[in-house]
């Protein structure tokens, strides 16, 4: 059976292992390394000194430009300028703390709950998504008087104390707390059935009833509503509703975490749960919601944060800042003016049916599958359903050499992750397919 990979260490620079470095790429590994220590992490087995970007294009220190497929962050484009100019022209006039009223915090927190359903009516603003998530958490745990939470076995949810214990994709050689129950993701390509929602559903009821046999009473389900790192599963619509319903019987609230499916991004909703028909009770965004500006925001119930409230002298002393609340503004503005949420549609179909249409020539694919601009392409030996993390490795770094960026997903590491920003075109794809049948052939 293929082993089960750390988040970190797909497709990580490895200083032992790389090849020698150019001088000033050299020189700015040793001053991180010196710095950063152990933390530091970079990606590809030669690093790029990236100097600027914009839209979909990245620029390293010899002036070539590489399509950026894989940073969600810079959501509507890379420096786009419309939120570059917002967020210049705000910083010099304005940039406090949220003790203070100020216009453009109010009009953004409008217009925003605007896009959500009408019960989810309340807005607290964070700075990244790690505190957004940590702060549901809290509001779950609360509302609920449980500590049980239920998350998929390759989950990513950030990186405070609380976040890391239902980051299972993290660890390393530790193990989730007994408070946490895993389930396996809605993988319906590896182990395929009739009705992959019933399966998850029957997972998470499993996983409550275990759970509460153990002394934890339920509070909540986590997950990222496209199933992001464990591997992209976005097919069929609707099939997480199940299991939502499950957890509202149960007594527990559905955590939607859209730092990376939310804004559009899969093509039909702004927000992914909304894709499902599910309900949630607790939504969370991040730094996509700025164009990569740090901010991030909880929505929520008021019945679910007013007595949380009550009980917590709970504030964010920079959460929606005005700089924030400029960048958050401009980015609304250009996903509706640019018509962004359906170019994701357009585009993203595009891009899956060019991606099939090479499958048939490569059966290294074994499975291409999302919604939006958000695609899985899972590698698997030919003719089995067995994962090839050797060839999504060969396929990132290759591509990067064709002047690609792409990064992997998914428990064994053989997933490439496309999420490029959502201004990408079908121009754009073009080029993306041209590079990807280059590698390929290569390996063949």
């Amino acid at each position: 059976m293929a082993e089960a990979r750390q988040i970190l260490s797909l497709n990580r620079f490895d200083g032992d292992a790389a090849p020698d470095l150019s001088g000033s790429v050299a020189a700015l590994v040793k001053r991180r390394n010196a710095t950063f220590g152990a933390s530091s992490v970079l990606f590809y087995r030669e690093p790029l000194e990236i100097v600027r970007a914009e839209g979909v294009w990245m620029y390293d220190s010899s002036g070539r430009r590489f399509l950026d497929v894989y940073n969600n962050v810079p959501s509507v484009g890379h420096s786009h300028p419309r939120v570059a100019e917002a967020i210049a022209r705000q910083a010099a006039t304005l940039n406090t703390n949220t003790r203070y009223l100020y216009d453009n915090i109010h009009t953004y927190a409008e217009r925003l709950l605007a896009s959500f359903p009408s019960e989810l009516s309340n807005v607290v603003f964070t700075c990244t998504g790690s505190e957004s998530n940590d702060l549901a958490l809290q509001l779950a745990r609360g509302f609920t008087g449980g500590m049980g939470v239920i998350v998929t076995e390759m989950a990513y949810h950030g990186n405070t104390t609380a976040v890391s214990e239902v980051s299972p994709s993290s660890f390393r050689t530790r193990a989730v707390p007994p408070y946490v129950r895993t389930v396996p993701a809605p993988d319906n390509y590896a182990d395929p059935v009739e009705d992959v929602g019933a399966r998850f559903a029957l997972h998470v009821k499993w996983a409550i009833n275990d759970l509460e046999k153990n002394g934890y009473k339920f509070a909540a389900l986590l997950v990222d509503s496209i199933f992001s790192s464990d591997g992209i599963y976005a097919d069929p619509p609707g099939f997480l509703k199940a299991a939502v319903d499950v957890v509202h019987r149960a007594g527990g609230l559905f955590i939607a975490d859209e730092v990376q499916p939310g804004f559009g991004r899969t093509g039909t909703h702004m927000w992914g749960f909304q894709r499902h028909g599910a309900k949630a009770d607790i939504v969370t965004m991040g730094k996509p919601m700025g164009n990569g500006f740090p901010m991030g925001g909880v929505v929520t119930r008021p019945d679910i944060l007013t007595p949380f409230c009550e009980n917590t002298g709970y504030f964010n002393t920079f959460g929606g800042n005005p700089v924030a609340a400029a960048a958050g503004l401009a980015v609304l503005d250009v996903l509706r003016d640019e018509g962004l949420m359906e170019n994701a549609r357009v585009v993203g179909d595009y891009f899956r049916a060019g991606l099939r249409a090479l499958s048939g020539r490569f059966p290294a694919i074994g499975d291409v599958r999302g919604a939006g601009l958000f695609t899985g392409v899972e590698f698997s030996r030919p003719g089995t359903r067995e994962p090839d993390a050797d060839m999504a490795t060969y396929v990132i770094n290759a591509m990067k050499d064709e002047g690609i960026l792409i990064g992997a997903a998914g428990q064994h590491a053989n997933t490439l992750k496309v999420r490029p920003p959502l201004c990408f075109t079908k121009e754009h794809a073009d080029i993306f397919f041209a590079a990807l049948e280059k590698v390929l052939a290569a390996r063949a």
